[in-house]
């Protein structure tokens, strides 16, 4: 079955519409342009690569512009950033609060976001076990996707 990501880029777009119309917010052409190029393929993408990407297609925005426009996103739930890689990608849930895992191919870099209560929940239960309290987690896992175990 082959993916249609134009798909995933039209979804991701039309949600952050609606939410910004729903949060009384500003989806600026910057804000969208920013969200679109997260969102051009499954792999997290820097902001040096943004900044890149948008210097060639527009009026190069100034990087405190593009960073703000990253912190919105961030803040509305629309990206998410892979600490670890020091990059962003699209959320496929941002019409819900949720805690996410990130499996990350080493080989393709393409990136799954999951979205499974119970690791959470685990890691909640056994932070409290231990007396902490957590205010925030980012799982990352680094492996080969079913694509590149399958080419090599």
């Amino acid at each position: 079955m082959t993916h249609n990501h134009q798909h995933c880029i039209t979804d991701a777009l039309e949600t952050a519409e609606q939410l910004c119309q729903q949060r009384q917010l500003r989806f600026t052409k910057l804000r969208r342009r920013v969200l679109e190029l997260i969102w051009t393929n499954h792999k997290p993408v820097g902001a040096y690569q943004l900044l890149k990407a948008l210097k060639t297609t527009d009026d190069m925005p100034a990087p405190p512009t593009v960073y703000r426009a990253l912190d919105f996103l961030l803040q509305q739930g629309f990206i998410h950033r892979i600490a670890s890689l020091n990059a962003f990608i699209g959320c496929c849930f941002a019409d819900r609060q949720h805690v996410s895992q990130f499996l990350i191919c080493n080989h393709c870099h393409n990136a799954t976001e999951l979205h499974d209560k119970r690791i959470s929940g685990l890691i909640y239960k056994s932070a409290h076990d231990q007396d902490f309290k957590p205010q925030q987690q980012v799982l990352e896992v680094f492996g080969l996707c079913h694509s590149c175990q399958s080419a090599h």
